[in-house]
């Protein structure tokens, strides 16, 4: 049985289970003396919860072992005595059979087409045990459920737990998805340290992975340059465009924008939000790059490129424009009213009030957006992928090429690549040190936040 079918099927099951349930308690509830301690309605959502969760992960369980016990029963047919023993070859013949019996028409093994009937029939025949056990097991967790309801059952506490224990494992999700990022760069990173010194990678200014000395790999390895182009774009260029333009919005938008205004400019403004970075980055190539180019030309730059800093970091300010406007404005609104309102009663103009009471009470949660506007430009990567080059230079000049960490990243492990060798683990370490950079700018944004809600709540 299809796995989409079989889900649509338990779900039937607990809506019946949750009617059943409630009835059960409503009658309890018009036959006794007694007053029910949960409402009805807790009681069925008690029963529909035993009658769906024990059957979805036995489902979930049961589709991700059908694949296994299907290949199996392949491999025990007589036919597959022309299957290779082991190797690629091997896992190419069974990648073949499962494309097959899944419907596909193609392929270069004539054995695949003789054993794609097996495959499919021992898939059939597996889903539906799946299937007959999944049902077996939503009967019993309901009857079991529908069993214990009674006048004085604590169903709501049952289920309010169930929730936050739903909660608890959704949180824990998260924090172990982060935990496992952070522990698969760091063992890898660690890989690449065995190779390098870690003094060589982060403070070494050649960076030329492309031509590694076996005797001496760190020599060409040095990620200064990396570093400081990302600052430059990033943290730089970037935030001069962002934080002058965001930080006007919000102020034009907060303090002399009337209501319609307000209305029609701030969602248009948090549009650029959702654009997508690719977008961004074709208009940085095919627009910004090659405009700068002529004008520095223009100007007597010579040797300016398309490819330039200037255009990445432009383009990425523009990007995260919104961030720093939103967070500026949420910061402005939310500075008492009583501030304000007494700032202009002994005279000071609005203009006044605006630079020497809102601005410096609002600072905290502006900062705070700069911060996040800040790790968000430096872990930036399709901008700079099309629109910044992979020159690694430590220069001021913005009409210069210069490269990021994300850019290197993706040209170090884009390709085949041998992950045994520093020139690939080193992309592992930029990542663990862009990691580590962008962690702490948030932990830094989210301390300012705190205090500054702390101060007005």
């Amino acid at each position: 049985m299809n796995l989409y079918v079989l889900l649509f099927l338990v779900a039937g099951l607990g809506i019946i289970g949750w009617l059943t349930g409630r009835a059960r308690a409503a009658r309890f509830a018009g036959a006794s003396a007694t007053r029910l301690h949960s409402l009805p309605g807790q009681h069925g959502l008690y029963v529909a919860m035993w009658t769906i969760i024990p059957a979805l992960i036995f489902a979930i369980i049961w589709s991700v072992l059908t694949p296994s016990l299907a290949t199996d029963a392949v491999l025990r047919a007589p036919q597959a005595i022309e299957i290779p023993a082991f190797g690629y070859e091997r896992e190419a013949v069974l990648n073949e059979v499962r494309a097959r019996a899944a419907g596909s028409e193609f392929g270069f093994y004539p054995a695949a087409e003789r054993l794609a009937p097996v495959y499919r029939q021992a898939s059939h025949f597996f889903g539906w045990i799946g299937a007959g056990i999944a049902v077996i097991l939503a009967f019993a967790g309901g009857a079991f459920a529908f069993t214990r309801i009674r006048a004085d059952f604590r169903a709501r506490t049952r289920v309010e737990r169930s929730v936050m224990l739903a909660l608890l494992v959704a949180s824990l999700i998260a924090i172990l998805t982060t935990l496992g990022i952070f522990l698969s760069l760091l063992f890898e990173s660690l890989r690449f340290f065995s190779m390098v010194p870690i003094t060589d990678f982060l403070f070494g200014t050649n960076w030329s992975p492309q031509v590694i000395d076996p005797n001496d790999p760190g020599a060409t390895l040095g990620a200064v340059p990396l570093f400081w182009g990302t600052f430059f774009i990033g943290a730089v260029i970037a935030m001069i465009v962002a934080i002058p333009f965001g930080l006007m919005s919000a102020i034009y938008l907060t303090q002399y924008a009337p209501a319609v205004v307000r209305r029609w400019m701030k969602p248009l403004l948090e549009i650029l939000a959702g654009v997508p970075t690719v977008v961004y980055g074709y208009f940085a190539a095919l627009t910004v790059g090659p405009a700068i180019r002529d004008v520095a030309v223009a100007f007597g730059f010579t040797y300016a490129s398309s490819e330039s800093a200037l255009a990445a970091g432009l383009v990425m300010g523009v990007m995260i424009i919104p961030f720093v406007s939103s967070m500026a404005d949420d910061s402005i609104a939310a500075v008492p009213s009583a501030m304000r309102d007494g700032s202009l009663a002994m005279g000071a103009t609005q203009s006044e009030t605006i630079r020497r009471v809102l601005l410096p009470a609002a600072l905290p949660g502006v900062v705070a957006g700069v911060l996040l506007a800040v790790s968000r430009a430096i872990g930036e990567t399709m901008i700079v992928v099309m629109a910044a080059s992979g020159a690694a230079n430590i220069t001021l000049n913005p009409f210069e090429s210069a490269t990021t960490v994300t850019k290197q990243i993706v040209d170090l492990l884009t390709g085949e690549a041998e992950f045994d060798s520093p020139k690939t683990l080193a992309a592992f370490a930029l990542g663990l040190t862009l990691f580590m950079i962008t962690f702490l700018l948030n932990i830094v944004a989210l301390r300012v936040v705190k205090k500054y809600r702390e101060a007005y709540e």
